[in-house]
């Protein structure tokens, strides 16, 4: 078993009907730039209803049809925010706990150990969220789970992965492991997958790999190490 195998992305997912939302960072393979990927999926109406927006460098999901909104509480959100040198990504509104924490001088970790597990039973959707760090023209990342401990939600566990940015490799996790019901959780490290160059490539590869029917929303952005100007692809499935 060779553990430090480097998937393409696409494998991991096609054929794949529902593995939630989902989370990519890395560096591209000429280590010109920092990846960060975010990606909705949703199998009600409700879930289905959105769509991502950017305002002022930040990423929201919003409402597609506001007069369909039946319970905004765990779909409406900002999903991608920035705080001085660090980007922040997560798939629920603790993007704005990481925020908050950073700002009273907290690390990313200790501002996730006041949240837990989304209160959806029985799915218990994990919250998962990561960071990077932008320093001397380079940066490292982290990433971070939080999962019930049982099937009833009676505790939860934590877990954060730190890693060095390494060119050609990008780290991913996503909410779950398949369909199912309950839907289970996704389960071990983040997934050692390979980034690419072309910013367009990379998202159409991860957008059109994901589930026709349940894909949602995808946001790329690859920022420049050398001045930290970047480039984004935006797909919303909703038009």
């Amino acid at each position: 078993m060779d553990i430090y195998k480097i998937h393409d992305v696409a494998e991991l997912i096609e054929g794949n009907s529902y593995v939630g939302r989902g989370i990519i960072i890395g560096k591209t393979p000429d280590a010109k730039r920092a990846v960060s990927a975010y990606f909705i999926m949703g199998r009600s109406e409700n879930s289905r209803n959105r769509v991502f927006t950017v305002k002022n460098g930040e990423v929201f999901t919003e409402p597609f049809d506001a007069s369909k909104v039946k319970d905004p509480s765990l779909i409406i959100y900002a999903a991608i925010r920035k705080f001085r040198n660090s980007l922040i990504v997560t798939n629920g509104d603790q993007t704005d706990t990481v925020y908050d924490g950073l700002k009273s001088g907290l690390s990313f970790s200790t501002a996730l150990s006041s949240r837990e597990f989304e209160p959806d039973a029985p799915n218990l959707t994990p919250r998962i969220s990561g960071i990077l760090n932008f320093k001397d023209n380079d940066f490292s990342y982290e990433m971070s789970i939080l999962k019930s401990s049982d099937a009833i939600g009676s505790s939860c566990n934590r877990y954060t992965f730190s890693y060095s940015a390494l060119k050609g490799l990008g780290h991913f996790i996503h909410t779950y492991v398949c369909d199912g019901t309950p839907i289970p959780t996704f389960q071990g490290e983040p997934e050692r997958v390979a980034t690419l160059d072309d910013i367009n490539e990379f998202a159409d590869k991860l957008w059109n790999a994901l589930d026709e029917n349940n894909k949602i929303s995808l946001y790329v952005r690859y920022t420049s190490l050398e001045n930290g100007e970047y480039e984004e692809v935006l797909i919303n499935k909703n038009k």
